[in-house]
């Protein structure tokens, strides 16, 4: 959905606030005159006033999410994501790694999705294009160890409100779509924490390695986490983290079936057989499936 379209039904919606508003003020019942002569709305009125706006505010916000939703998967514009990078163990390599990032870095996710894109038949010459924030000075808030839903659900919530106030002042015009980049230095962090992507607020979190040597592993996982933020599901077992046959697997028609060639991005892996399977080392390696491109709305049915 085109922004200037967004705009219009905002408007509109402000219109509509406007029009009861005068309405209510036309009446005469409305109005009541103090000592002094003075017109007032009358105190019912002016309740209701209040829960009107309070209503407007309410349905504005669920409107300005839908649309931005509804945008990011209509593919007539390209989508702007902005990495935002966090020094996670103030580490001085880490830094390091961090000063010399650039837009270059994150170049093989605009070609991936560029080549994805044309092959699901969508004619989109940049359908997203990346952008490099500064470095931010605190991290989001953490998720506990084995979290219950209201454990979720309050995270969620703090972490909202922390990528509100955290780039307030910071983006003349905000992106579609914001990750939040966690980096390591891969000598003291072996193993990282999971990445999430939220479609609600359209934002990641990426945990990733602060070396060159794991920058396509990086981009790999930060294109996985945005296509959460966009109604991309899951295709691999929580419990073993291996694909799921079929939907997990790029090539599912693939005779013999295993070893599988390429990762299906959401797959998270490139499935060497049924009980084994490897992240690929960049995104040369991976394609987005049918399930996939379904699910964000690049086919409108599976063959």
């Amino acid at each position: 959905m085109p922004r200037n379209r967004q705009h219009y039904v905002r408007s509109s919606l402000l219109g509509w606030f406007y029009a009861c508003l005068a309405r209510i003020l036309s009446k005469k019942s409305n109005l009541v005159h103090d000592k002094r002569g003075t017109l007032w709305l009358n105190s019912g009125m002016f309740k209701r006033i209040r829960i009107l706006a309070l209503l407007l505010v309410l349905l504005f916000v669920a409107l300005s999410a839908w649309l931005s939703q509804a945008r990011s998967t209509d593919w007539n514009n390209t989508l702007w994501i902005r990495v935002y990078p966090i020094n996670a163990d103030n580490d001085p390599a880490t830094q390091r790694y961090i000063e010399s990032l650039s837009v270059k870095t994150f170049v093989d996710i605009e070609a991936f999705f560029a080549r994805e894109v044309a092959r699901h038949g969508v004619s989109l010459d940049r359908p997203v294009r990346m952008e490099l924030g500064p470095q931010l000075p605190e991290e989001p808030p953490r998720l506990t160890a084995q979290p219950s839903i209201v454990d979720t659900m309050l995270w969620s919530l703090k972490t909202r409100w922390w990528v509100s106030s955290i780039t307030r002042g910071r983006e003349d015009i905000p992106p579609d779509v914001r990750i939040f980049m966690r980096f390591h230095h891969p000598d003291t962090h072996l193993v990282l924490d999971d990445s999430v992507g939220l479609r609600k607020g359209m934002f990641g979190i990426v945990n990733a390695y602060a070396d060159r040597r794991f920058a396509g592993r990086n981009n790999f996982i930060l294109a996985h986490e945005f296509l959460h933020t966009i109604g991309a599901s899951d295709k691999y077992s929580l419990n073993t983290n291996q694909p799921i046959v079929p939907i997990g697997l790029a090539e599912p028609d693939r005779r013999p079936l295993f070893p599988q060639r390429y990762a299906e991005i959401m797959g998270g892996r490139i499935a060497l057989s049924s009980t084994d399977a490897v992240t690929p080392k960049n995104l040369t390696r991976a394609i987005i499936g049918r399930e996939t491109a379904l699910e964000i709305r690049l086919v409108e049915s599976l063959p």
